[in-house]
């Protein structure tokens, strides 16, 4: 068995079926071949300016990170001086976000991509597109698998993180890749091709960026979500109808409610869609069975990972059933509440999800870090993203939510994402944020954020605390109910906890308290 490259199994893909449509995004469409030759181009330019977008720059042996666009300035200057790097690869539209806080020194190479904007290029930038059209295809850098890829996160507090992984683990772990025994069995595993696979997701989170690759690395065509900005719901399965998708994903609760709104509200030839794949965020039981019902006999998947283990595991909902556990992947398991074993299944007591094998090297330059979420339990090394769960008998695992997302209560600890399942079962609740507000007397009291229906009618605190009641325990129940126009989330689709936290603490004013 061999470890490849992307850029290697890129370039045998497109040996065998060189004029297959590898992505479309709105009116614009590349094919295999054309790939190999702009990624081959842009290596051997990195190359020569002394560098080694992510398959050209792994071409060039440079380690690619993307940055979240919505960040602010400031924190794409705290981003860019912690990283240093030595090129950046730019959309002409958000130049002027970081034009005032480009490091004074190190960065050797700015290349700007025209987006239509008409903003002009910043001072000593190039642009790509001229970069391209002098380079030269002739040659190959010669990669290897050891080369990285950084993974920056943003997560839903706190400072980014930034994980180093090995390209050819990515490439197994995250994008349903293998050690390949030669380059004839990727040219029979993509020559059949199949239905385009639709990366609604955003390609700036790890989620986004793993279905991209996981779709045309397997020779299928995959179609990009073209506005950066929002999510339009209706555009979304306008673009699904026109490219007959067989699989759209999308990020989680953040996602599903509008796509659920717009199924209602307007009729869409989906007949080839067959599947929704969910990540990033939760996709609550209502939900998929909304999904289920609008597009019979559809199958929602819900994966299960982080940007530290890669894929880990799947639930697979259909036929009506919302399922409510994951199938491990290869590798995957459940580690004990000390992390000093891994539990068997059926065995009592709520561990930690862990992944053994394929999995990153390393934090960039943070040794705690690193040391805390990949230690070695039984002689191997083993990553932990924090993440509480238990182990079913048929060895299934039940998710229980982030350890940094559990509320301590009078001693009881309370998995916030259970409590908002409850809520947002209530026929007039949209959405739901659970968090934890400081108390003299417990410690920390169980708050609610409460977003209802559009139209809906007012709901009593006490007829939520009666519906969490009727399923969960009664130290679940949150002790206090604050009434929204609607939940924020970030970028990468998580609920923006920050900002529930202060205004739990506030005991509102916010917009549209109830």
């Amino acid at each position: 068995m061999t470890a490849w490259t992307i850029g290697a199994v890129l370039d045998a893909i497109a040996d065998v079926i060189p004029d297959r449509l590898m992505t479309m995004c709105g009116t614009r469409r590349t094919t295999f071949a054309e790939a190999r030759t702009r990624t081959r181009i842009l290596a051997n330019y990195l190359s020569d300016q002394g560098f080694g977008v992510v398959i050209g720059c792994l071409k060039a042996r440079a380690v690619p990170v993307s940055v979240n666009h919505h960040y602010s300035p400031g924190e794409i200057r705290d981003l860019l001086e912690y990283l240093g790097p030595r090129g950046i690869i730019y959309h002409r539209l958000l130049g002027a976000r970081f034009a005032e806080v480009l490091p004074e020194s190190g960065t050797e190479l700015m290349a700007s991509i025209d987006d239509g904007s008409a903003v002009p290029e910043l001072s000593g930038a190039v642009s790509l597109n001229d970069a391209l059209a002098v380079g030269c295809a002739d040659r190959d850098v010669e990669g290897s698998p050891d080369d990285l890829i950084m993974m920056c996160t943003g997560g839903t507090t706190g400072q980014p993180k930034r994980v180093l992984w090995r390209q050819s683990d990515m490439y197994v772990a995250s994008m349903t890749g293998a050690d390949h025994r030669s380059v004839e069995e990727i040219h029979r595993q993509v020559r059949a091709g199949g239905q385009p696979w639709f990366a609604v997701s955003p390609l700036m989170h790890a989620g986004g960026m793993w279905t991209a690759f996981a779709a045309f690395l397997n020779g299928l065509p995959v179609v990009l979500y073209e506005d950066r900005n929002k999510l339009d719901a209706r555009s979304v399965w306008a673009t699904a109808e026109r490219e007959k998708v067989s699989m759209a994903t999308m990020v989680g609760g953040a996602y599903a409610g509008t796509l659920v709104a717009e199924l209602r509200a307007h009729p869409y030839d989906l007949s080839s869609l067959n599947a929704i794949g969910s990540g990033g965020a939760t996709t609550s039981a209502k939900y998929k069975r909304a999904l289920m019902e609008c597009l019979p006999p559809i199958t929602t998947i819900e994966g299960f990972g982080s940007f530290a283990t890669g894929n880990m595991a799947f639930g697979y909902s259909s036929n009506g059933a919302a399922s409510d556990t994951f199938a491990p992947g290869a590798g995957t398991a459940v580690v004990s509440a000390d992390r000093s074993r891994l539990l068997r299944p059926g065995e009592p007591g709520i561990g930690w999800t862990a992944r053994t094998g394929r999995i990153p090297l390393a934090y960039f330059n943070d040794a705690v870090a690193t040391q805390r979420t990949f230690p070695e339990i039984d002689g191997r090394r083993v990553a932990i993203p924090g993440d509480r769960a238990t182990v079913e008998k048929a060895g299934s695992i039940r998710l229980l939510g982030r350890d940094s997302l559990v509320v301590n209560t009078g001693g009881e600890k309370v998995f916030v994402e259970e409590v908002e399942e409850e809520l947002r079962t209530h026929p007039d609740i949209d959405d739901a944020l659970v968090i934890g507000r400081r108390s003299e007397r417990w410690g920390q009291q169980v708050v609610a954020l409460i977003a209802r229906h559009p139209g809906s009618d007012v709901v009593a605190d006490e007829a939520l605390y009666n519906h969490c009641t009727s399923r969960l325990a009664h130290f679940k129940a949150p002790k206090a109910f604050i009434f929204v126009d609607q939940i924020p989330h970030l970028g990468n689709g998580k609920p923006n906890c920050r900002w529930a936290r202060q205004a739990a603490v506030q005991r509102l004013p916010v917009k549209g308290s109830a």
